[in-house]
């Protein structure tokens, strides 16, 4: 039955197109839906009207849908949220995440099924509303920010070394203007031995009544890991970069160390932010082993991390397959769970109603090899790679043609604008 309906699509170029009278503007059929918010993993049609999700279930007839998808065997999932990525482009400050090494959003999320994503802290508050007016407000996928304590975000490490200049009244103050896209407040790489840097985000956090995110910086033996997630952050609060090499994972016996726990217990959450030098597998495997496993599945995307281990979030997925982990959990760890960390519950989940952002993905079955950011490799057995994605109810990534239709019906003049002609010699 699956193999008729399957060879019927295709006929028509794998795209339907009915009648105006049609219920339905786009339904995705036969694919194994997983929405980890409603609980569901089972083979399902999703059918999309004026850019929302209208239906889910088995059963939609073509003839309901003015567009037909065949996503048979592809996994279909909400649009996936990327919480740690560097979106803040200064043209000409090279080698700094507010600079040359950060990526326009449209540049890198569709392609990976990522429909929405957070900038981790790469405007602070001096620059952050020329951020939100160049980037934020511009692009086609969905952009949040945490605000980073630095007044000038990560321009350069230098400028995140000034405690004198991490304003907390500030920070709350642009982030309660900015409410609908600032989702916190970052710090990161600050090199002292005090825990100044982490306080002061912390103090903001708390006048602006949204969570902090830290990136540790360098770890210093005057202000140990353990004491950050246990003492330092409050519940709700974000931990990034968590397998980087010189967190104190496990013991000399191999097993974790309780401070993880505790700090879980207390709502301490733990991002994984793999980037171009926080990621290790001799941190990552173990605690994954023993069913620790992170809050969020974040990439840490710049212009380093996007050419080297990381490559990009279906990759950095497949890396917690490759460790044992369900596909189910990692999907929610890529989806609804990282949504809830920034608070933004609309974000990506298939309930009816919801914003269709949807992105379908190939389980890749094979011998794969797996990178971590210090020359580690990891085996697994499948790969992710994103087929198709749809942003608020249009295909805005679709790598293997769904969306077409056989060119020889279109007739002979397909593709001509209006008020152009074709001169024929």
């Amino acid at each position: 039955m699956i193999g008729a309906m399957r060879a019927g699509l295709l006929l028509t170029g794998m795209v339907m197109m009915m009648s105006a009278q049609t219920r339905y503007d786009l339904v995705l059929k036969g694919g194994r839906v997983i929405d980890p918010k409603n609980g569901i993993d089972e083979m399902m049609d999703l059918a999309i009207k004026d850019g929302k999700i209208a239906a889910l279930r088995t059963g939609i007839e073509a003839s309901e849908a003015s567009r037909v998808l065949d996503v048979w065997g592809l996994v279909v999932t909400p649009g996936l949220v990327d919480i740690h990525v560097h979106l803040f482009s200064t043209t000409g400050v090279a080698g700094a995440w507010a600079g040359d090494n950060s990526v326009r959003p449209d540049d890198f999320s569709f392609r990976t099924g990522v429909t929405a994503m957070t900038d981790a802290g790469s405007a602070g508050w001096r620059n952050f509303e020329t951020f939100r007016h160049t980037v934020i407000d511009r692009a086609q996928t969905r952009v949040f920010a945490f605000i980073n304590i630095a007044g000038l975000g990560m321009l350069t490490n230098i400028v995140e070394q000034h405690p004198e200049d991490m304003k907390p009244d500030e920070v709350a103050r642009l982030a309660k203007k900015h409410g609908d896209v600032v989702v916190g407040v970052k710090t990161a790489h600050f090199e002292g031995p005090s825990w100044v840097a982490v306080e002061k985000a912390v103090e903001a956090g708390r006048l602006a009544g949204k969570p902090v995110m830290v990136d540790f910086g360098y770890f210093r033996r005057e202000r140990p890991y353990w004491q950050l997630v246990t003492e330092k952050l409050r519940p709700g609060d974000i931990s990034t970069h968590a397998y980087r090499a010189p967190a104190p994972w496990v013991d000399e016996q191999g097993k974790l160390y309780s401070y993880l726990t505790d700090a879980r217990k207390r709502g301490v959450l733990f991002d994984v932010g793999h980037g171009g030098g926080s990621f290790a597998w001799r941190n990552a495997v173990p605690a994954v082993k023993q069913g620790f496993y992170p809050d969020s599945i974040s990439t840490d995307l710049h212009t380093g991390s996007m050419n080297a281990a990381m490559m990009d979030m279906p990759t950095t997925m497949s890396k917690f397959l490759a460790m044992g982990m369900e596909l189910r959990d990692v999907v929610e760890r890529s989806t609804w769970r990282p949504a809830q960390m920034i608070h933004h519950e609309e974000l990506e989940h298939l309930t009816v109603g919801a914003e269709a952002n949807v992105a379908a993905f190939r389980v890749m079955d094979g011998d794969w090899t797996f990178l971590d950011t210090d020359e580690g490799a990891y085996s697994g057995k499948q790969r992710l790679m994103c087929e198709l994605t749809v942003r608020a109810g249009k295909v805005v990534w679709d790598w293997n043609g769904r969306s077409g239709l056989d060119y020889r019906t279109l007739g002979p003049e397909y593709g001509v604008r209006p008020g152009e002609a074709i001169v024929r010699p």
